[in-house]
């Protein structure tokens, strides 16, 4: 008999995919993922990191056109020159040898440092310089590096052309004891030539945007000899002494643009109790050395000079923006430790709830009010102040206004509200007056001119704008939809966000759910540019200049798209000129946001599915020719991998709903599959993002997952105020049924999964179904009355606010809706559960109290419910560490085996890991029949 020849690619095919590996645990450490990515100013080239989970970085630097041009181990974060030519790394010591000498209680200073990579692209030439602390480039100019040294005497210069780790690589440098407060050695470098100047004892330095100026300050030798801040020209070559003094620290430092002005606080005080004043300096080029702006005697009374506050000058070098503080509270230094009184008094009117307080005792301590300091009028205004506390400028700080806000008013009732309503003021910086223009507002900005103050006001569900001459004050999108048209929290809706501002404050560009629209901020006349409406395209603005204030009306656009129907992503161009939209790129894929070369119109971007991991791609704006320049996991074509699909059906509540269905890759619909549905709220949007496998904190893995022959399911949720509990099982049950009904899922052994409030709908669908065989629920709360009293210790906030208005979505207080808060909570049903459960829940947990996962064990424990309950001390809402999320993989992993493909049963499932074992004995060893 003869076979055709489709049927023998058709068999090829088959053999090939049947000889696929099933990934295994061992197997996830091999997946890389792509870090740093960096384009350098001319697009010509592109340096990223590629790293596997805890272990060393490899840097490659690929040319335009794909060729690697260099490979170097142990390397990360490449930066490249503003001229394109060279590019400087950091180069870490080998992570084996560090922890084998921690394994053998090397102390920390006398463990290998980093070194400095700098790389000659058009020379092919490699120079390492070893213990090098920083470094840093010009941001807009080129020729020089400077670094610090972690010891005082100098490295020998090592000049290497490849990137082969030599024995003189290994040798490290003993470097010499030096105190943090003596400084560190500071290197300028040519890059061209090679040539280098070494400063001592550096404690602080920075380059000049523009010009070609770098300042350092430093401590002097032991009896405070040369102490002082210095200015190095590099176009003489000159370097001078601006300020000298004795026992003082040097902070802020802080170019104009083009560095002809310079401004830094001196800290004299050796106290921290400010007795000795702060001085704030201010240098200009030509001057021989810095003046004194102000001291704690010549502030406005009631502040002192903040050496804490950020120090800017305006884009046009005209104005000095600094901060200043109020007079520290003095502690009784005479007192003992068992005379000092340490309790806290909570104040049932005081509008930061006390745990917020403590949080933020070091912000609150060294609180900062921006104050502007005017060259030309030689003025000064305080922008801020205690009524005022916080304030944004704009115009890249040339603008004579400031808008100014203070949230106290609101501070307490947000506890249960969760709304940041802030009462707001502008300020004229030349004179310093000042005028209340808004309040009860929950966000508002400034135009890049500062024509306009603008906002969204989610009370009203309106987008607002208040012209700053006129006081006209003028709602845009009043009784339009302008905000989230999903919302199901019982909250007013949030925007969909805005663009921008056209040049000179004429139009502001906002979105609705799919589209961008042009508004006249004085008219509200409206104009839709993209109408993706119609075809549930959503069209968003891409800014590509991280310096852009204001969106061109002459240049094209770059535009993301994303279809809500099909889930297709991509990219269009608008035409401002004549409103036209052309679609440059689209596919069933996920895009990311490109990044553009600073002096070129390389784009650099990546695209992603299911199956594609997301490599890099250079192109420019046609997006016609694309180079991938990187290949992070060839490897994945050797396993079986897995599919994905989206999926629709009805809810038990009638709503259509949607969700997504991973197979594994060689699937068989005559096979019955055990399945894991996995959800938190909406996912189907995310069906083309790229799932590797990992070692997660707090999902599934699922390529590791349909690898091993499961099916996973991941319903999306629909909310009814009040119900979320009930809404999650209409939904879940509804789709799990509609999955079985397909005929390739084996009832008898599906599986749920989901961490946080995921973690919450499974602790109450398994107490309404015992269609699941096992659960993992992550961090849950099983008891919404005991949790509503509870605080998110991260940012010390009461938890009121989320039932009562957002996540949890029950609406109200437990005193208005008391049945809602018991029908919705998993413990007051817990007899009803039947399923296996694996919980986690840490104790360092700061967003939902851990004493719920604990109410939850407790009691299945005392009933007898089989029930396994996972605490990785010191951690938060998820295992961080890696230790701990590998473990935790590895434990979710057998779990649901055991329970759902027939696979034996782990030790530490039979018989827990006993205390006396704790970080001895893992009990990963499976007990065989």
């Amino acid at each position: 008999m003869k076979l055709s020849f489709t049927y023998l690619l058709i068999l090829i095919s088959f053999t090939a995919l049947a000889q696929k590996k099933a990934l295994e645990f061992d197997n996830i450490q091999q997946w890389n993922s792509i870090k740093n990515e960096t384009i350098a100013p001319n697009g010509d080239f592109v340096a990223y990191d590629l790293e596997q989970d805890h272990s060393d970085s490899h840097l490659y630097l690929n040319s335009g056109k794909g060729e690697t041009l260099l490979e170097y181990f142990r390397a990360s974060q490449g930066q490249f020159s503003y001229d394109s030519k060279f590019l400087a790394f950091t180069i870490k010591p080998l992570k084996d040898s560090v922890d084998n000498m921690l394994r053998q209680k090397v102390k920390k200073d006398k463990l290998p440092k980093d070194s400095l990579g700098i790389y000659n692209i058009d020379t092919n030439e490699l120079d390492k310089i070893a213990n090098v602390k920083s470094y840093q480039l010009p941001e807009k100019w080129s020729g020089y590096i400077a670094y610090v040294l972690e010891d005082i005497k100098a490295p020998k210069k090592e000049n290497k052309t490849d990137s082969t780790e030599t024995k003189e690589d290994k040798k490290e440098a003993k470097p010499k004891k030096v105190s943090k407060t003596n400084g560190y050695h500071l290197v300028i470098r040519n890059l061209n030539t090679k040539a280098q100047d070494t400063f001592k004892y550096v404690t602080h330095y920075t380059f000049a945007k523009t010009g070609k100026t770098l300042a350092f300050s430093t401590t002097g030798k032991k009896d405070n000899e040369g102490e002082g801040v210095y200015i190095y020209d590099f176009n003489t070559s000159k370097l001078t002494n601006i300020y000298s003094g004795k026992k003082a620290k040097y902070n802020k430092l802080s170019f104009s643009e083009t560095g002809t002005r310079f401004a830094f606080v001196v800290d004299a005080d050796t106290t921290k109790v400010q007795i000795r004043p702060n001085e704030l300096c201010i240098w200009e080029s030509g001057e021989p050395t810095a003046t004194k702006l102000y001291d704690n005697n010549t502030t406005p009374e009631g502040y002192l000079v903040s050496k804490d506050g950020t120090i800017k000058f305006s884009k046009d070098e005209s104005k000095l923006y600094f901060g200043l503080r109020k007079p520290p509270i003095i502690k009784d230094t005479t007192l003992l430790k068992d005379e000092i009184v340490n309790v806290e008094v909570w104040t049932y009117n005081e509008p930061r709830l006390y745990t917020v307080q403590e949080l933020q005792v070091k912000n609150d301590t060294i609180k900062s009010y921006e104050t502007v300091y005017n060259f030309n009028t030689k003025k000064t205004v305080q922008i801020e102040t205690e009524a005022f506390p916080y304030s944004t400028t704009t115009d890249k700080g040339n603008s004579n206004i400031a808008l100014a806000n203070t949230p106290m008013p609101y501070a307490l009732e947000s506890q249960w509200t969760g709304r940041r309503l802030k009462d707001y003021a502008i300020i004229d910086t030349k004179t310093g007056t000042q005028k209340v223009i808004l309040k009860q507002t929950p966000n508002a900005s400034l135009s890049p001119k500062g024509e306009f103050v603008f906002g969204y006001h989610s009370i009203n569900s309106t987008w607002f704008t208040y012209n700053v001459k006129t006081d006209k004050y003028l709602e845009l999108t009043k009784n339009k939809p302008f905000y989230d048209e999903l919302n199901d929290s019982p909250d007013f809706p949030r925007s969909y966000g805005a663009a921008g501002w056209l040049e000179d404050d004429n139009f502001i560009l906002l979105y609705d759910r799919y589209d961008i629209w042009k508004f006249n901020p004085n008219t509200g006349e409206a104009t839709n540019l993209t109408n993706g409406r119609e075809s549930k395209t959503v069209y968003r603005y891409i800014k590509l200049d991280k310096e852009e204030e204001s969106i061109s009306p002459k240049d094209k656009w770059l535009l993301s798209t994303f279809n809500e129907a099909t889930k297709a992503g991509g990219y269009a161009e608008f035409n401002p000129r004549n409103n036209s939209l052309k679609q440059l790129e689209e596919g069933d894929f996920n895009y990311s946001r490109p990044t553009k070369a600073e002096l070129s119109d390389k784009l650099l971007f990546t695209r992603e599915s299911f199956v594609e991991f997301p490599n890099l791609r250079l192109t420019d704006f046609s997006f016609k020719k694309q180079t991938v320049l990187s290949d992070a996991n060839p490897q994945q074509k050797d396993y079986n991998w897995g599919t994905i699909e989206l999926v629709k059906w009805t809810s038990l509540d009638g709503e259509e709903m949607e969700g997504l269905l991973a197979k594994p890759e060689n699937f068989n619909p005559n096979k019955k599959y055990p399945m894991i549905v996995n959800f938190y709220e909406r996912s189907s949007d995310d069906i083309h993002r790229h799932r590797p496998p990992s070692f997660v904190r707090s999902t599934i893995s699922y390529s590791y997952y349909t690898s091993r022959g499961y099916v996973i399911f991941n319903p999306d949720v629909k909310y009814r105020e009040g119900y979320p509990g009930e809404s999650a099982l209409s939904c879940v049950v509804s789709g799990t049924n509609a999955m079985i009904k397909k005929g390739f899922i084996d009832k008898d052994n599906i599986g749920l999964q989901g961490h946080s409030w995921g973690g919450y709908q499974i602790a109450y669908l398994v107490t309404k179904t015992d269609m699941f065989k096992a659960a993992e629920s992550g961090a849950p709360v099983a008891n919404m009355i005991s949790a509503y009293g509870g605080i998110r210790w991260w940012t010390g906030l009461s938890r009121q606010f989320q039932y009562e208005h957002t996540q949890s979505r029950i609406g109200g207080t437990p005193w208005e809706y008391p049945m809602r808060y018991i029908e919705n909570s998993p413990i007051f049903n817990i007899d009803k559960i039947n399923t296996p459960l694996l919980i986690l829940h840490n104790d360092a947990d700061g967003h939902v109290p851990w004493y719920q996962g604990i109410e939850f064990f407790v009691s299945l424990r005392r009933l007898g419910k089989p029930a396994w309950f996972l605490n990785y001390n010191d951690e938060p809402h998820w295992p961080l560490k890696y230790q701990n999320r590998k473990d935790f993989t590895l434990r979710k992993s057998q779990f649901f085996d055991y329970y759902l493909q027939d696979a034996p049963k782990p030790l530490w499932m039979e018989r827990g890991v006993p205390a006396v074992e704790k970080g001895i004995n893992q009990g990963y060893e499976l007990i065989e029949d």
